[in-house]
């Protein structure tokens, strides 16, 4: 075959194949890229328990992803299930009643009796600029909206396909199960095949894997606290669609930035304004516990601190996500921003040198 160098035409020839084959295989995954990934993620985030059941001298590999996987099953399906259709009903209730003249004639009736407007007005005079109550019933509405246009399309995709949803369930289990069994081979294979040092595979690695956790451990598990906390506060104060607002809450906590105050404040000004002021105080003092507890007492204690990345980063990787690929964003962004921090890293430790070399 002759000697393989740089110039040799065989050898060009091949790796345009083989990044042909690359792209062709991407193009054939792509339908399942949304299966893949989520396996990906709950398999990783299960490892621990499957390797703990694994630990019992009578239970093999193979029965311990069974269990592992009927665990996830068990955890994930029946919730789903009824958090979906939940769902889908309060937000499509939240986008009628902002399409309709009810939220306007509640905003109305609480400018009115609180004369917030005028006071408002008032000391926006020192501005040249002033509120009328249209532009307010306006921005409310358009929340409303959004909101719960929003919720309600994502919650519908999966409700108006039930089958459709077991199957790619089934699936996404079905990926965890041979992950648990060949994950480690799969890594091993990718090492084999990249031509980077082992030493910077390894980095590239656990990088990725100590800062996914961060993200997607740390949010998640901080989201669902916050969001089912949150939701049962409204529902015990009487709040219509407290379910609703909870979930909005899981997702708000997501945001570093803006997190659940979204939601706590303005509904602690809205019931200062009705002049329950014990509960507004309530409201305030408990949104700053939750958030606070869960941001620098519970995440540092999942994840570490070693793993933190810049809560501004965050929150537009997460703004971006949902953008581009509706609720699951809220995972793709974040791994995104994971990725290019990770070969940022490599890049400082291995190759900047070279490069500033380069340029001297």
């Amino acid at each position: 075959m002759g000697d393989l160098n740089a110039r040799n035409p065989i050898l060009w020839f091949f790796l345009a194949c083989f990044i042909g084959t690359i792209f062709t295989l991407g193009w054939l995954l792509k339908p399942f890229f949304p299966i893949l990934v989520l396996g990906a993620v709950v398999s990783g985030i299960c490892y621990p328990l499957y390797n703990a059941i694994q630990r019992h001298p009578k239970i093999g590999a193979p029965m311990s992803a069974f269990l592992t996987c009927s665990l996830v099953f068990v955890i994930l399906f029946v919730p789903i299930v009824f958090f979906v259709g939940s769902l889908t009903q309060q937000a499509f209730g939240l986008y009628q009643m902002a399409r309709s003249a009810v939220l306007s004639e509640q905003v109305n009736a609480l400018l009115r009796d609180s004369h917030i407007l005028d006071r408002v007005n008032a000391f926006l005079a020192n501005f040249n600029y002033t509120i009328t109550g249209e532009e307010i019933k306006n921005a409310v509405s358009e929340i409303g909206k959004f909101v719960g246009l929003f919720l309600y399309e994502q919650a519908r995709a999966v409700a108006s396909n039930t089958l459709a949803f077991l199957v790619n369930f089934l699936m996404i289990l079905m990926v965890i199960y041979f992950l648990l069994l060949d994950g480690e081979r799969l890594i091993n294979y990718l090492i084999e095949l990249s031509p980077l040092p082992a030493d910077q595979e390894h980095m590239l690695i656990n990088k990725f894997k100590e800062m996914a956790s961060a993200v997607l451990i740390g949010n998640g598990l901080g989201g669902l606290i916050q969001g089912i906390l949150g939701g049962l506060v409204f529902w015990v104060f009487g709040f219509q669609s407290a379910f609703l607002w909870g979930v909005i809450m899981g997702l708000l906590a997501f945001l570093p930035i803006v997190g659940i105050g979204a939601v706590f404040i303005p509904t602690a000004i809205y019931l200062f304004v009705k002049a329950h002021v014990a509960a507004g105080i309530f409201f305030l003092v408990f949104y700053v516990v939750l958030s606070g507890g869960t941001e620098y007492i519970f995440k540092p204690k999942i994840v570490g601190k070693q793993a933190k990345i810049h809560p501004l980063l965050i929150f537009f990787a997460i703004i971006g996500g949902l953008k581009l690929f509706g609720i699951l964003g809220i995972i793709y962004g974040p791994l995104v921003v994971t990725a290019f921090l990770t070969m940022a890293d490599i890049y400082r430790v291995s190759y900047k040198r070279f490069v500033e070399r380069e340029d001297l």
